[in-house]
């Protein structure tokens, strides 16, 4: 790793215990990098905001979207203080940074009480075995709306 790394991983571990002391949420903070510039950072502010999507890396990714006027965060960097979620790195995926820095791993996440594997176990398991019930209906009514955007040609893809 590079000294600018851990300056930036530093600023990601800065912010979740500025997140614990604000008793905003749980214990995580992140930092979005583009050109060795901070365009986006956030802690976790779930509890205090009553949004359980109120994670550390969510609210960087908006932030650095905003800042940055794009829904992508091409040529960015990640930095957070832990491990992603799976709600979080699903954000991520979608937001296309090119590379992500972590410091706890989800495994030291479960021992302080957050732990996310049931989710992935969840992900895994047929949509009918699934604790919360999902039930599929008016597909077709549904379908025309897909069609529709399928076939708009004024579209902005991503």
């Amino acid at each position: 790793m590079k000294e600018q790394d851990e300056f930036f991983m530093r600023r990601a571990i800065a912010l979740a215990q500025i997140g614990v002391d604000a008793g905003a949420g749980g214990p995580f903070g992140a930092v979005i990098v583009k050109n060795g510039e901070i365009v986006g950072e956030g802690y976790n502010q779930v509890t205090s905001t009553n949004d359980p999507t109120a994670h550390a890396e969510i609210v960087a990714i908006r932030n650095a979207c905003r800042k940055l006027e794009s829904f992508q965060l091409e040529d960015c960097v990640l930095y957070t203080s832990c491990e992603p979620c799976p709600m979080c790195l699903g954000a991520i995926y979608w937001a296309r940074p090119t590379q992500i820095f972590f410091a706890c791993t989800h495994a030291d996440a479960a021992n302080v009480g957050f732990d996310d594997s049931f989710i992935y176990k969840e992900i895994e398991r047929p949509i009918e075995e699934r604790k919360i019930k999902s039930i599929n209906f008016l597909r077709d009514e549904g379908l025309t709306v897909f069609n529709n955007w399928a076939h708009k040609t004024d579209k902005t893809e991503y």
